[in-house]
């Protein structure tokens, strides 16, 4: 049965997604409890799996990753080893920070980030384009950043 959050769960969940290096006595402060039941709610929402990890996000510009590519790959086929092989390969792969398996045209859509676009050019031709099963790659070049979040709307 799915953890269901109460609002006191929500309040917390929002504080860590803010500052996730707050420590308990500040969480407790923020969110009106006393230290211990803070955190007991925190280890109940890591155990319930509502907190995946705690993590530190990096600048990708200030370490060098000024290029930011999306690819939409298309499959010779959709039966399971063609797929399963992809999935492997491409999560042995550093520069692709983020796959999703899609419905509708394509069969997936990669985020990738690289430090230029020649090294893009050689990352696609060098290794994407000679996936086992990969019939056909679509770049697409964000020119603009709008909006990037890991925060979910609580």
């Amino acid at each position: 049965m799915p953890y269901s959050p109460d609002e006191i769960d929500r309040r917390i969940l929002v504080a860590l997604q803010r500052n996730g290096r707050i420590s308990n006595i500040e969480l407790a402060r923020e969110i009106g409890l006393t230290p211990t039941p803070c955190l007991r709610r925190v280890r109940q929402l890591e155990e319930a799996g509502l907190i995946d990890e705690y993590v530190a996000l990096l600048n990708p510009v200030k370490m060098g990753f000024t290029t930011t590519v999306f690819v939409r790959v298309w499959l010779d086929a959709q039966d399971e080893d063609t797929v399963s092989h992809f999935v492997k390969v491409i999560q042995a792969s550093p520069e692709v920070v983020e796959c999703h398996l899609m419905a509708g045209d394509c069969d997936f859509l990669l985020r990738v980030l690289v430090k230029s676009l020649e090294a893009y050019r050689h990352f696609q031709s060098e290794y994407l384009a000679r996936i086992k099963g990969v019939r056909s790659l679509k770049t697409d070049i964000p020119m603009q950043k709008v909006k990037l979040s890991w925060k979910l709307p609580l």
